[in-house]
């Protein structure tokens, strides 16, 4: 698995073999918001991994902040996860939750992983294999054990030491609206705005009907910002969307990143940070 992409056509081939597992990473809420149809379905042999119980700091009230190695192991091993396995996640939207999956493996220190280009929908538009969605979640149990990599995650501390350095670039996935604080923030908590001297890098803007555009469009995006030999943090709102451009960012061969996991669900109810509108 050399690349952090797959196509529909390469999972079809592979579907069946013996050291692969397949992730549906779907936020059932996010799906449900973004009007898409939820169907209660999932690619063929394909296990849910429920980012927001079984794999996120719980003892917090800032969303989807990353679990503990210790808490993540324990969670890979009750889905029969190995640390030989060969992963793809994918979730119902397109390209969502699916980027954060893998940005969480990849911290973990598993390397073979990679996102589905296109999710489910473009699963579906091939009329490839799927099943209905059950409630036994029971496997085999695996014997994950997980290899903390702390240089692709930052917290706001760091984020705060980073902002007037000039070989650093905070890029914002979130809407421009929400980064110019001239739309609401969804949780009524946090100020508007955005991480002062951070850009704005929608994470729509990488995607094209569901799908990871091409890694030459993906670099011409990228140099605008004039990013070369610089240190890249990704954030957003909660986590999950810094990921898919971070995950653009390695695509187009971009290797100095790491997200703020805390995101604008933390900065933006911090009393004694810094923003800008």
């Amino acid at each position: 698995m050399e690349q952090p992409l797959v196509s529909v056509s390469w999972l079809s081939e592979h579907l069946n073999h013996p050291d692969l597992i397949i992730l549906d990473a779907t936020i059932k809420k996010a799906a449900n918001n973004s009007n898409e149809k939820y169907p209660k379905l999932r690619i063929k042999n394909a296990r849910f991994f429920d980012i927001k119980k079984a794999f996120s700091d719980t003892s917090t009230d800032i969303p989807n902040m990353l679990s503990s190695p210790k808490v993540f192991s324990e969670a890979c091993k009750k889905l029969g996860i190995s640390n030989h396995h060969k992963i793809v996640v994918y979730d119902k939207i397109g390209i969502y939750s699916s980027a954060r999956v893998w940005w969480m493996f990849k911290i973990m220190g598993h390397q073979n992983i990679a996102v589905l280009d296109g999710g489910l929908p473009a699963w579906q538009q091939q009329n490839l294999a799927i099943e209905p969605e059950t409630n036994d979640n029971t496997y085999n149990l695996g014997d994950f054990r997980a290899s903390f990599n702390s240089k692709l995650v930052v917290d706001a501390k760091k984020v705060l030491n980073e902002i007037n350095n000039e070989s650093t670039l905070i890029l914002d996935a979130r809407s421009p609206g929400r980064f110019t604080a001239q739309e609401p923030e969804p949780r009524a908590s946090l100020k508007g705005g955005h991480i002062p001297n951070s850009m704005n890098l929608h994470y729509k803007d990488i995607l094209r009907d569901r799908h990871m555009l091409p890694v030459d469009e993906l670099k011409e995006i990228l140099d605008d910002f004039n990013i070369e030999n610089k240190k890249l943090i990704f954030t957003c709102g909660s986590g999950i969307t810094a990921c898919i451009i971070m995950l653009a960012a390695k695509l187009a061969q971009y290797h100095n990143v790491s997200v703020y996991d805390g995101s604008w669900s933390e900065w933006g109810q911090l009393n004694d940070v810094p923003i800008e509108c």
